[in-house]
């Protein structure tokens, strides 16, 4: 028996459009990376509190994709205030390097030592001034 024609139409082939949809996974990714970082740092230079919650409302990202962002998860939770010493949160702006600190230290106690000299320094002139006073008394024969 020959063979019959096929009844269905043959389709043609569709290129290969995987590449662009993998770009524009990548390009989207990379749009709400940059949302999150803005974000953050908005957040931070406010003062406002920071949180996985608080950054994906605000970004449009989900909690879940930002703990799986390393760089991002790093950066929420050194920003997260510390909730078991209750620290007062402070923007970016405000808190200080551990260089100025060190600074304002070296400061401090450069101050104390110049009054601890001063201190040492009246305190003998006003023994001497005291001295001085009795002396004179003791002269004159009064108490």
């Amino acid at each position: 028996m020959p063979s019959r024609p096929s009844k269905t139409k043959a389709r043609p082939v569709r290129a290969d459009n995987t590449a662009h949809l993998v770009e524009a996974a990548r390009r989207r990714s990379q749009a709400a990376h940059q949302r999150a970082t803005n974000t953050l740092r908005r957040l931070d230079q406010a003062g406002m509190p920071i949180s996985f919650g608080a950054v994906a409302a605000e970004a449009g990202v989900s909690r879940s994709w930002l703990y799986r962002q390393p760089a991002l998860r790093a950066e929420i939770e050194r920003l997260r205030p510390d909730h078991q010493h209750n620290r007062p949160l402070l923007p970016a702006a405000l808190r200080a390097s551990a260089e100025s600190l060190h600074a304002q230290r070296q400061a401090l106690q450069n101050e104390i030592g110049r009054l601890t000299e001063e201190n040492r320094r009246l305190t003998r002139q006003a023994e001497l001034l005291l001295g001085e006073r009795r002396a004179g008394r003791a002269d004159r024969g009064d108490r």
